[in-house]
């Protein structure tokens, strides 16, 4: 402690929040093996019913189309923050980089309601792009984008877009650009050049930023409630409707738990790939 007298003031914030997240964490656990009592807030003794009524249809199609909902974000959000990380990354103007690096993190300083609001007057029948294509005349009348899978997955990428970008930019300015000279001197043109050298090459950084964008978004509450409209559901919002409209706190709970443990099981299978990459690349 002589040589470090300031380490406990730094770790004793991180301590107590710690701790106070493993006590909530073991408060959701206990909640989810015990027995709904209809009428009352009160829970009952130990039970497996909550685990097992996740197998009903109901509950178990709002988990599958929140994992495809997770993946559609994740794809979509590497195919467009892939290019704009390149052109951040090999910017050789910096007027023309600042300008990429504001547009990919000014989401970053909104909140999630404020955003996913502004998705309204975007997608709704009298929005933007209807109002667009309706005077263009490429419709006859308003497209239904609201409280579709499709609109939710829009507004979710516009979420997780700024943070893949930041890590598919992290990891392509670790790149050596003598490897791109080399595949160049030895005949290979730029579109083989990326696909043999700088996409592989910056595959840890896809794994860590898809894997970022389905874990986040498979925590997201405010988009899909306000753009799915209680049409498209996700885990969390079928927790919120357990818990304060059913008053069902322990089978929300187990919800709780499937969900975390199905996006750590999500993680840590992309960290076994992220692993191996390294040691290839090593």
């Amino acid at each position: 402690m002589g040589k470090r007298p300031f380490l406990g003031w730094f770790v004793t914030p991180g301590a107590l929040c710690a701790l106070g997240f493993a006590a909530a964490m073991a408060a959701v656990l206990q909640y989810a093996f015990r027995a709904h009592i209809p009428g009352s807030l009160e829970v009952g003794g130990f039970t497996w019913a909550n685990f097992e009524g996740m197998l009903r249809p109901l509950y178990a199609t709002v988990f599958l189309q929140t994992v495809w909902l997770c993946a559609l974000t994740a794809f979509f959000s590497l195919l467009l923050g892939y290019p704009l990380a390149h052109a951040l990354v090999h910017a050789r103007s910096t007027a023309w980089k600042s300008v990429l690096l504001v547009v990919a993190v000014t989401p970053l300083f909104l909140g999630e309601v404020v955003r996913t609001y502004s998705w309204l007057t975007v997608l709704g029948n009298s929005g933007f792009v209807n109002g667009a294509l309706l005077w263009l005349g490429l419709i006859d009348g308003p497209i239904q984008f609201m409280f579709t899978r499709f609109g939710v997955a829009l507004a979710l990428v516009h979420v997780t877009l700024p943070v893949m970008v930041i890590m598919l930019a992290a990891a392509l300015s670790h790149i050596d650009r003598d490897y791109e000279r080399a595949a160049h001197s030895l005949g290979a043109g730029p579109v083989r050049s990326f696909l043999t050298v700088t996409l592989p090459l910056s595959m840890p950084g896809i794994l860590a930023g898809t894997g970022t964008a389905f874990a986040w978004t498979f925590s997201a509450f405010a988009t899909p409630q306000i753009i799915g409209g209680g049409r498209v559901n996700m885990v969390s919002n079928l927790v919120y409707q357990l818990g304060f409209s059913s008053f069902n706190f322990p089978f929300a709970a187990s919800l709780s738990i499937v969900g975390l443990a199905l996006t750590a099981a999500v993680l840590g299978l992309l960290r076994i790939g992220t692993m191996r990459l390294e040691r290839v690349g090593t």
